[in-house]
């Protein structure tokens, strides 16, 4: 252990936290997102259990400051969570650039702090893609598998949602809160939906319609992404601060920069930086990788050694391999009549009518029916520099008549589409940062021009203008980092095993939607959820043979 390397010792930071090793633990979980957070507090009381995460806790009363920069129109997104600098640096490449800071935050609490709250629920045939479909493996786990998780999930994180989707998976319960109204919105659109003889349902949310747990229902503030000021929409702090409560140790701003390992094939250590500048291990018996789809190969890549040249936990040469992410399909206009646009910030109503017509050459895809088409009252107000009479024709022309669908493609996983670690560029500690080449692949371009297809002929049959179209060449990331350290049973095809250990180390486990071996096209983070709880039974039932 060089000097600037400490096991343990009681020597605080400059902002008076004690961030040195927990000693004698049992977990140690790397990263405090929804995943990161659900191991832990599965896991704690029962287990000594530290959490390291790259990032700081942000003070919940800061959430209103944060929601007024985000509503100002010259406003970027990532400064909303203070992404950028060299602490965040990646490089792009391959077929498209993949703008990787648009949309993540490091820090406690990870993605659910920005994200939208859409929770649903993998279909069945996303377990069984490569026999049912013809692309990529199956999952070595199928929807029985993972069915009372997803139901577990739903309670953990507070889901409002019907059971009136005839397209959606078997359900063994109801949400465990009702579901959102429908908008104003939503009904213009059932009348042209019902013409066309395309069904509409609601969608899960994980926002409380109703008190719950502790938690205010949703008071409508509208800025879902990237701020919920309420704390009505579900994020990880919930989980962690459970967790802390429990006896869990949560210690921030400590970016893990390798994993240590022993000969006989088992992590022994985290290895992280403070911001003092100084290194610390952390040692524990099992060792948790929920750091997401980009953070989690760059991790066991940068932990390379003489035993693992290659990166750790690589011995089937997939580490990094596979990204994938969901394509937008999307279609917009302006109606004659109200609309009520942006009269919440997420979405009531979706489309999965579609989505089991998937095979070989077309993938599967849902609709979304917005409610906050076109710009806010506030960002119109703000983006103009008229006053009085001027300022209110002009609103008035700009607000209330506009109405958007959206869309989720699923993306065929592809050896070629990676992250990988940068030659030349490093972060603020001297590592190397991620590079990520991004290939879309000729299927989910053709299924987007289905799906633009069908989005534009609702708008025509509601008499819409329609006004853009955001189609193949137009496309962009749903930023739903997934692949890259995919799961299978078989070792030269895959990083992690059923229960998502890995395959090379017999204590680390990952609990990410980088273990998914194909997408869907279903928003990530409720299988994410699910897929964590799964993991912390493993590791306690692995725990408790040893002992």
């Amino acid at each position: 252990m060089s000097g600037a390397e400490s096991a343990g010792g009681e020597r605080s930071d400059a902002d008076g936290t004690d961030r040195t090793p927990v000693p004698d633990a049992d977990v140690c979980v790397v990263g405090a997102g929804p995943a990161g957070a659900l191991v832990a507090d599965r896991l704690a009381g029962d287990r000594d259990v530290v959490v390291l995460d790259a990032g700081p806790r942000f003070d919940p009363d800061d959430r209103l400051a944060r929601q007024e920069r985000a509503i100002r129109p010259s406003y970027g997104r990532p400064d909303v969570w203070d992404v950028g600098g060299e602490r965040d640096a990646h490089e792009s490449a391959g077929d498209r650039f993949y703008p990787l800071n648009h949309a993540r935050v490091k820090g406690v609490g990870g993605s659910t702090l920005h994200w939208q709250g859409m929770v649903m629920r993998l279909h069945e045939d996303d377990f069984d893609s490569g026999s049912e479909r013809g692309v990529g493996p199956d999952w070595p786990i199928d929807y029985a598998d993972l069915r009372p998780y997803y139901a577990a999930a739903e309670r953990e994180l507070g889901v409002a949602g019907a059971s009136d989707n005839p397209y959606a998976p078997p359900r063994e319960e109801p949400h465990p809160m009702p579901p959102f109204e429908p908008s104003y919105s939503d009904s213009l659109f059932a009348e042209a939906c019902e013409s066309l003889g395309i069904d509409m349902h609601s969608v899960p949310n994980a926002r409380n319609s109703e008190p719950y747990e502790g938690r205010s229902p949703c008071v409508g503030y509208g800025t879902c992404q990237p701020v919920c000021p309420s704390g009505a929409k579900y994020d990880a702090t919930v989980h962690v601060e459970r967790a802390e409560e429990r006896g869990a140790t949560v210690i921030d701003r400590a970016p893990v920069e390798r994993l240590e390992h022993d000969g006989d094939d088992r992590v022994t250590a985290a290895v992280y930086a403070t911001p003092d500048g100084e290194r610390h291990r952390q040692e524990a018996d099992a060792f948790v990788v929920a750091a997401g789809g980009v953070e989690t190969p760059r991790l066991l890549l940068l932990s390379a050694s003489d035993r693992y040249p290659d990166g750790l936990a690589n011995g089937s040469g997939h580490v990094g391999e596979f990204f994938m992410d969901h394509l937008f399909a999307g279609a917009g206009g302006t109606l004659d009549e109200p609309t009520r646009q942006n009269h919440v910030g997420f979405y009531t109503s979706a489309c999965d009518q579609f989505y089991d017509e998937a095979d070989e050459t077309q993938a599967p895809f849902k609709l979304e029916f917005f409610n906050y088409a076109g710009p806010s009252p506030v960002e119109s107000a703000l983006s103009g520099d008229d006053w009085g009479d001027s300022l209110r024709d002009r609103l008035q022309s700009e607000y209330g008549n506009h109405v958007a669908m959206g869309g989720l493609v699923e993306q065929r996983p592809d050896a070629d589409s990676r992250v990988t670690l940068a030659d030349d560029r490093t972060d603020d500690r001297g590592n190397p940062v991620p590079r990520i080449e991004w290939t879309v692949g000729d299927r989910a371009l053709d299924t987007i021009e289905r799906a633009n297809e069908i989005q534009v002929s609702i708008l025509e049959e509601l008499g819409a203008d329609v006004e853009w179209v955001a189609g193949p060449d137009a496309t962009g990331p749903a930023y739903h980092h997934m692949g890259t350290t995919r799961m299978s049973d078989d070792p030269d095809r895959g990083v992690v095993d059923a229960d998502c250990r890995t395959h090379d180390l017999d204590n680390c486990w990952i609990a990410s939607s980088s273990v998914f071996p194909t997408s869907g096209a279903m928003n990530p983070t409720l299988t994410i959820a699910a897929l964590a709880l799964r993991v912390a039974d493993d590791v306690e039932a692995r725990l408790s043979r040893r002992t």
